[in-house]
């Protein structure tokens, strides 16, 4: 795992966009703070790109935003969202649901709702507003620049962790976020890497202390 952590001389980071980030993915941009964000890549399936995952009263939910068929080998900044499916509605019931009564659902709320009434059309668009709303949660400034096109093997210097956070990854394999437990909104057993949306709710202003770096 040791040829997949970040070394001395990576001053960049390079990483492609999660839909509502979980927290090895926002320990990472806050230790680089330049990023370069892949918009140039091939769309994958069965990845951070489109879903996340959230503690609700039962269980972790997935929250998963629906593309349109056919188009998964297309380019990222082409990949359509399937408007045909209320996905929206879906998402903003399952979050007020799940963090509601959160200490900071209130303060947070009115900077996603508006997100959720929107109707987009493409999944890259509608990660990349999340994410910049999610960094100025967490009052932390990121240098963020779209790539100008697909390097199979970047230039020196770079931290290339396209791929690298996905669902599939136990804590032992995180890349950036060592966990630290804090008090959610469900539950007494903690449920590391959630979404930043699950930390934001529950910690709000402390959010930062809890993404260690390793």
């Amino acid at each position: 795992m040791e040829k997949y952590q970040p070394q001395p001389d990576h001053t960049e980071l390079l990483v492609e966009l999660h839909y509502l980030p979980c927290l090895d993915y926002v320990s990472g941009l806050l230790q680089f703070r330049r990023v370069r964000v892949e918009a140039h890549e091939h769309y994958q399936k069965q990845s951070y790109r489109n879903r996340c995952y959230v503690l609700t009263a039962n269980k972790v939910d997935t929250l998963t935003v629906p593309v349109q068929q056919g188009t998964h080998h297309n380019p990222v900044r082409d990949l359509r969202i399937d408007t045909s499916q209320p996905w929206q509605m879906h998402h903003w019931r399952c979050l007020k649901s799940a963090y509601g009564k959160a200490p900071f659902f209130d303060y947070y709320a009115p900077e996603f709702e508006p997100v959720y009434q929107k109707n987009w059309a493409f999944l890259f668009d509608l990660n990349y507003e999340l994410l910049t709303i999610c960094l100025k949660l967490v009052r932390q400034r990121v240098d963020l620049n779209l790539t100008d096109c697909y390097e199979k093997v970047p230039e020196v210097g770079l931290f290339d962790a396209r791929s690298l956070i996905n669902p599939r990854n136990r804590p032992e394999s995180y890349v950036f976020y060592k966990p630290k437990p804090y008090a959610q909104n469900f539950g007494f057993d903690f449920v590391p890497n959630l979404s930043i949306i699950d930390l934001l709710f529950c910690q709000g202003p402390l959010a930062t202390e809890f993404l260690s770096l390793k």
